[in-house]
């Protein structure tokens, strides 16, 4: 390792640090390197979700029946002052606003093997690029099809996305989608003979209860019909799931579909508890693209070592501190002592 960080010496800081992923914890365990250097790369890469491609499509198994998922997350910075990129934002997990920088995933999954790859991500930043996150998943989908041309056959979002432009835009690209609509969205099952009504307030049949109907979501055009299910998460929840796949009748198969939408769960909680993608308190916006560019290599790279051994990634990253954890149980540094 030289004088100047690299790429690489970053990610493997990442990868191999198991709690402090700050430049100050970088440059007091490694003795050529300053955190004046290792902060003066950082701000002066580029590095952009490009490289996740570059280093995942080598590794991808393809199937016509390919899962795009999409969602967003934040990344935590809820006591920071003056980080870049850094705004109050709704968060899913926190059921309200918090401080973080805002990052929306788009996620490959395998239907056959259930394995899960990141091919792109955005940070989301309207005051720097003017852009929605509807905006930043119109433009990831655009270079699925026409830059990248990955095979894929579907894509499932959640409520936040189930708008009238995203979903018609999808279906220009000829894919089929499954989205969950929120309780009050205005709807027709009644092929216009009745007024527009909530989409939980409609009756339902068994033979509907397992095949779906066929509604009209308001505001869509007028010919435009899309197939609804009555999807039952839990006692105490109920998913409204619609998809433009007018040959869909079973109540089964969409759930077998919707579920492939965890697996971006899954990439969020695991990048955030073993990649550091949250801790770098830098304030300059350039060092936390970096750093978040490097973080999702890191998982990949986990990702990659946990599916050729069989292992999980926290049972990967974990393995890490085998070693030592044997070493100080035979021969302790910090020696604990009774009365």
């Amino acid at each position: 390792m030289g004088s100047r960080p690299t790429r690489l010496d970053y990610c493997q800081y990442l990868l191999t640090s198991p709690v402090n992923h700050t430049l100050t914890n970088f440059a007091d365990h490694v003795e050529e390197l300053s955190h004046d250097a290792i902060n003066r790369f950082l701000r002066t890469e580029t590095m952009t979700s490009r490289l996740v491609w570059d280093n995942v499509k080598g590794e991808i198994i393809p199937h016509e029946n390919g899962c795009i998922v999409f969602d967003d997350t934040v990344l935590d910075k809820d006591f920071s002052h003056k980080i870049e990129l850094v705004r109050r934002q709704y968060s899913g997990n926190a059921h309200g606003l918090v401080k973080g920088i805002g990052m929306v995933n788009c996620v490959y999954v395998n239907p056959e093997s259930g394995v899960y790859w990141i091919v792109d991500y955005r940070i989301y930043d309207p005051a720097g690029d003017g852009k929605s996150k509807l905006d930043h998943v119109q433009d990831m989908l655009t270079n699925l099809v026409h830059h990248k041309r990955l095979l894929f056959g579907r894509v499932l979002m959640d409520t936040w996305y189930a708008t009238r432009d995203l979903m018609l835009f999808i279906e220009s690209l000829n894919k089929i989608y499954y989205c969950p609509l929120r309780d009050n969205r205005q709807v027709d099952d009644s092929g216009g003979r009745s007024a527009y009504r909530r989409i939980d307030s409609l009756g339902w049949n068994e033979v509907e209860v397992e095949q779906g109907k066929t509604i009209k979501i308001k505001g869509f055009p007028q010919d435009y019909k899309v197939k609804l299910f009555r999807v039952a998460v839990s006692t105490h929840r109920t998913d409204w799931v619609v998809t433009n796949d007018l040959t869909q009748d079973s109540l089964q198969a969409t759930q077998d579909a919707c579920r492939f939408r965890w697996k971006i769960e899954q990439f969020h909680r695991e990048a955030k508890q073993l990649t550091g993608i949250e801790r770098c308190q830098c304030r300059k916006a350039r060092i936390q693209r970096n750093h978040i560019a490097c973080a999702v290599l890191v998982w990949t790279r986990l990702a990659h070592i946990a599916r050729k051994s069989s292992r999980s990634l926290y049972r990967v990253k974990h393995a890490l501190l085998d070693d030592f954890l044997r070493n100080e149980l035979r021969n302790p540094s910090v020696r604990m002592s009774l009365a």
